[in-house]
């Protein structure tokens, strides 16, 4: 195990992922609430998004400053920060998301809202699998390429969901060209989060290759 000897690092960077999955599952849950309208409940989960995005990010700084100061993990620190700083970007995206809903409160019609949700849960998919992959980096290095084909996988499905959605949403007649944009946005915003969860995949192959050639 790459850090069998720093215990207590390792723990507070599966803390961190844990913080950036939670992330996710807070964004499908503030989606699902926002469609249904269930304000009270969308407040609370973009709230618990907030604390999240800010707990993973003293973590962050957390770790960041033992692996410089206790000269931990040399060979592969510069790979851990980038990881974990380009994790931290989905998690900082997911939050983005929610506020996005909250402020600019877009009109979403009625028998869009499953696409949208399918398209979540798609795009969270591919951050789930992409926070195992990272996991298995520092326990079962063995196993990574099986996660990131699975994080590539999801991600190629909400390009194709994205892709139909915005088809249909531009085909329709009866909501203003402004409306088609704005909640076009949404779309794209949504279909983002699977693209930076592959894009931390790709730092990790590189990460892996470099330890293992």
């Amino acid at each position: 195990m790459l850090l069998k000897k720093t215990k207590k690092l390792e723990i507070q960077i599966d803390e961190f992922l844990d913080k950036v999955l939670n992330g996710g599952l807070y964004l499908k849950q503030g989606i699902k609430y926002y469609l249904k309208k269930d304000s009270e409940l969308f407040i609370e989960t973009q709230n618990n998004i907030d604390t999240t995005e800010n707990d993973a990010d003293t973590l962050r700084r957390t770790i960041e400053t033992k692996l410089y100061s206790h000269t931990l993990i040399p060979e592969q620190r510069g790979d851990v920060l980038g990881l974990l700083e380009s994790a931290d970007k989905v998690l900082n995206s997911c939050k983005e998301i929610l506020f996005q809903f909250s402020v600019e409160n877009p009109d979403i019609p009625h028998d869009l809202e499953d696409r949208f949700l399918d398209l979540a849960d798609t795009s969270i998919s591919a951050v789930e699998c992409m926070i195992s992959a990272v996991r298995a980096y520092f326990t079962e290095i063995q196993i990574v390429r099986d996660y990131i084909n699975k994080t590539i996988f999801f991600e190629k499905e909400s390009d194709k969901l994205a892709d139909k959605l915005k088809r249909d949403i531009f085909e329709r007649t009866d909501i203003e060209l402004s409306c088609k944009m704005h909640i076009r946005t949404f779309a794209v915003n949504i279909e983002k989060i699977a693209d930076a969860a592959e894009d931390v995949c790709d730092r990790l192959s590189i990460a892996v290759i470099k330890r293992y050639g």
